[in-house]
């Protein structure tokens, strides 16, 4: 069975089972009837008619839930009638006992859709906190072309703490990727801290070693603060990057991140590898002096950094998403154009399955005389491995 054939099988897995649910309160009353009236009179069936309110409450609507007591109550009592024994004390006490139960369902529904209402009041807000923290960059900063997306694993779910920032300095363009540990508002939080720490230092930082140590020491300080660094998410992986203006060098710094892609305009692939790796910023695991690597960055050529939700995507097969393989030889209209084609190659590789956030910032330097658009051949859907 080939990859699309076991996502197909998945989701019809699924839905056969969502199905199954739906249809279970009014199998358990079906059940109920046939064993009432297929046994003795001293045999009941009280708790089929009982469990469909039951099974209904935590996954059906108030009214839904409603409805299913109504029906197994009302089914109950027609069965008496046409037995005649609707004025015995035992009939008399089923009902109590259903009635009781179908109260304790409606009671238990309550308490889950408000506790879906406060998860979804939470997720909204942990949503709203991130885009006013991690806001889109514009397309051109610096004489650069510029894009960025955060794709989140699944759409009801919490946003991660990945980060990215692109800012134009007195020292050139400088920007940021960034992944801090966890999720929610605490990961919200942290982001927060480290692009305030990112945006005052790449203005006012010599070099991008300066801007580093002073995220770590930003860190360092909020953990004190909060008293410590784990009650903040504890660690964040970067990569630092500076483009001075009017040249044709990157400078990057990286702490611990996946490595960044430099794409040429002819198709070839460069993976960006620091010369020392470093640790994670926030490790607090004693101190190293960052270092710099240096790099061309030609005209027609395109940086890309991401976090690990791309690189450690995996497929059906279990196997992670490569993207320096799947982007080499390919060439783009530009940054944009460059992360459709990418997040669209990465849902086809998990089936829609990521279970990571994702950032992804691309940033483009134009060839002299560059057209606007350069003929592009499309990753998504191509046969090769």
């Amino acid at each position: 069975m080939g990859k699309r054939d076991r996502r197909r099988g998945g989701a019809a897995g699924g839905a056969r089972t969502r199905q199954f649910v739906r249809l279970l309160p009014a199998l358990m009353i079906a059940a109920g009837v046939v064993f009432d009236l297929s046994t003795p009179p001293d045999v009941s069936a009280i708790p089929l008619f009982a469990a469909a309110p039951l099974i209904a409450a935590p996954f059906f609507s108030l009214a839904s839930t409603i409805r299913t007591a109504v029906a197994a109550i009302v089914t109950v009592l027609a069965i008496r009638l046409y037995d005649g024994t609707i004025s015995d004390v035992a009939p008399v006490t089923e009902l109590l006992t259903l009635v009781t139960v179908s109260v304790l369902a409606l009671v238990i529904n309550g308490v889950v859709r408000r506790s879906n209402e406060q998860l979804a009041s939470a997720r909204v807000i942990a949503e709203t906190a991130m885009r006013a923290v991690l806001p889109t960059p514009d397309e051109r900063i610096g004489g650069l072309l510029v894009a960025a997306r955060y794709e989140a694993a699944q759409a009801d779910e919490f946003v991660g703490g990945d980060l990215f920032a692109v800012v134009d300095t007195p020292h050139g363009v400088r920007l940021v990727v960034g992944d801090v540990r966890g999720k929610g508002l605490a990961a919200v939080e942290a982001v927060a801290v480290v692009i305030g720490a990112f945006r005052e230092a790449a203005e006012q930082e010599l070099s991008l070693e300066g801007v580093a140590q002073r995220l770590e020491r930003a860190l360092a300080r909020e953990g004190t603060r909060r008293g410590g660094l784990d009650s903040m998410e504890g660690f964040v992986t970067a990569v630092l990057a500076e483009i001075p203006a009017g040249s044709g060098r990157l400078r990057i710094v990286n702490r611990g991140h996946p490595e960044p892609i430099l794409l040429h305009g002819d198709g070839a692939l460069e993976v960006l590898a620091p010369t020392v790796p470093a640790l994670p910023i926030g490790m607090d695991l004693g101190v190293w002096p960052d270092r710099s690597d240096e790099w061309e960055l030609p005209a027609g050529s395109t940086l890309l950094v991401f976090t690990d939700g791309l690189s450690e995507a995996r497929g059906a097969d279990g196997v992670f998403y490569d993207p320096a393989a799947r982007l080499r030889g390919r060439i783009f209209p530009g940054p944009d154009e460059l992360l459709s084609a990418l997040t669209d190659d990465v849902r086809l590789h998990t089936g829609g399955h990521a279970v990571d956030d994702m950032a992804l910032l691309a940033v483009g330097r134009p060839a002299r005389g560059q057209p606007e658009r350069r003929t592009t051949v499309k990753i998504v859907g191509r046969g090769d491995g």
